[in-house]
């Protein structure tokens, strides 16, 4: 990878078709590693002039990646960073701007260049667009790479002049506190209503399904001391108990998708609590009418 490096030389500012010329001189060495049909097929690229540079570029830069990824040619990743070195650097350097990232534009490229080193079994040579397609991806991610690691050591810098100015902690805004207060008392009664049905249909379960919930849920008894408290097998217990969660869930979701109930009481049908379901429906219950007081086991 270093030998790599230093045989691509450093960023080359000059204009695309410039940068093209200067790569000629190397296809003779490209042939040499990747065989003389890959280098035959740049050179044609190269000589087609009614093509722009920039498509030029592209085109012969995704062949130059696919001969590097079939042979792992230095001359064709060293052609690579003298074609793509300049307008990949204006790419970085354009996202570091962008994120106010104060990183070092050239260290960034050259991880860039590195994960383009790394994994060339990744690159498809599909598209004549493909390798600007592929790096502007690596372009995007290695930047962003490079921040988070940066925000983990602690050393992001962020200019004083971009600083927010630093808001009172302890100040309430009137519109936000009038917010808060709305927020607060309808999750309050949303609560009341979600108590009142779960003991609704709590009290229409059988007297085992109550009894063992009340355990487990209420007084924090594991499965196996209930289960021996209430004198059955855990493997029962655990199904006693999923199938009295379940009964309620369903008669809760029903309720509130409009429907009625399919919960019945299975102790006593004349006494047991019926469920104000238009009620709910048009008005919520307040904490004076919701049942909470009262003895399950009654």
């Amino acid at each position: 990878m270093t030998r790599a490096f230093e045989s691509a030389g450093p960023l080359d500012w000059t204009a695309a078709d410039e940068r093209l010329e200067r790569i000629r001189p190397r296809l003779a060495e490209l042939g040499d590693e990747v065989g003389a049909e890959a280098a035959e097929e740049a050179r044609t690229i190269l000589d087609d002039a009614e093509l722009a540079p920039e498509l030029r570029r592209d085109r012969v830069s995704t062949r130059l990646m696919e001969a590097f990824r079939l042979h792992q040619s230095r001359a064709a990743f060293a052609c690579l960073y003298e074609l793509n070195a300049a307008h990949l650097y204006q790419q970085v350097s354009a996202r570091l701007r962008r994120y106010r990232c104060r990183a070092d534009a050239l260290d960034v490229l050259q991880e860039v260049f590195f994960n383009v080193y790394r994994y060339p079994h990744r690159f498809d040579c599909a598209r004549d667009d493909a390798f600007r397609v592929w790096t502007a991806t690596i372009v995007r991610n290695t930047v962003l790479k490079h921040m988070r690691s940066l925000s983990r050591s602690g050393r992001g810098e962020v200019a004083l002049d971009d600083l927010a100015e630093p808001k009172d902690a302890g100040a309430v805004e009137p519109v936000r506190d009038a917010i808060d207060g709305e927020s607060s008392e309808e999750c309050r009664r949303v609560y009341v209503n979600y108590l009142f049905l779960y003991l609704s249909f709590f009290q229409m379960l059988s007297e085992r399904e109550q009894r063992a919930i009340q355990m487990v849920e209420v007084e924090g008894l594991s499965y196996r001391e209930a289960a021996r408290g209430l004198g059955i097998k855990l493997e029962n217990l655990k199904m006693v108990i999923f199938r009295a969660r379940r009964k309620i869930h369903r008669s809760m979701r029903r309720v509130f998708e409009g429907l009625s109930p399919d919960l019945r009481p299975a102790r006593d049908p004349a006494g047991a609590r019926r469920l104000p379901h238009a009620r709910l429906e048009t008005a919520p219950l307040t904490m004076d009418e919701c049942p909470l007081g009262e003895d399950r086991d009654a």
